[in-house]
């Protein structure tokens, strides 16, 4: 398949350790769909191709937005002013002044804080009760970091089909 790139490949199997999987599975994805949006002509960063309407720029804010709400306001339980700064009628947003360095630093920031939280504390500890589990069932950050994973993982197939569409970079 012309324009697949190979240079890039999951992260190693050294170890057993599930924080350390978590950990550089979830930044091999934030790489990936970073890549992934960096690789469209800039037209197409702002530009639907889906029947849904979001763009690859409102997913990649999506991404950033949903690892923080997760760990910081989930897990940590730390008050955030907009937990879906991402969402608004309904759907997905990124503002018109936020650029897709604007985006990627949030997720590098919010990367930073996730190996924050991983590197200090257990995955069988419980989030404490607060907004984001309201009903008194939080969960552990074992749960949350699968959950997180599996919204990477889901979200990045949407994103291979959105950038494929748009000419840009196919593959991993």
């Amino acid at each position: 398949m012309s324009g697949v790139r190979r240079d890039f490949p999951e992260p190693s199997g050294d170890t057993g350790d599930p924080r350390a999987l978590f950990a550089r599975y979830l930044g091999w994805y934030r790489a990936t769909v970073v890549r992934k949006v960096r690789s469209l002509p800039q037209e197409e960063v702002r530009r639907t191709r889906l029947p849904s309407g979001w763009t690859p720029l409102e997913m990649l804010a999506h991404l950033a937005h949903m690892e923080r709400r997760w760990l910081v306001w989930g897990f940590l339980g730390e008050r955030l002013d907009e937990p879906f700064g991402d969402e608004r009628d309904g759907r997905w947003h990124a503002p018109d002044e936020v650029s897709v360095d604007d985006v990627v630093a949030m997720l590098e920031r919010v990367g930073r804080r996730t190996g924050e939280v991983l590197a200090g504390h257990r995955l069988d500890e419980v989030a404490p009760p607060g907004p984001r589990f309201p009903r008194g069932d939080p969960a552990t950050l074992g749960w949350i970091c699968f959950h997180v994973l599996q919204e990477y993982a889901r979200h990045t197939g949407h994103l291979d089909v959105a950038v494929e569409l748009a000419g840009g970079e196919l593959g991993e």
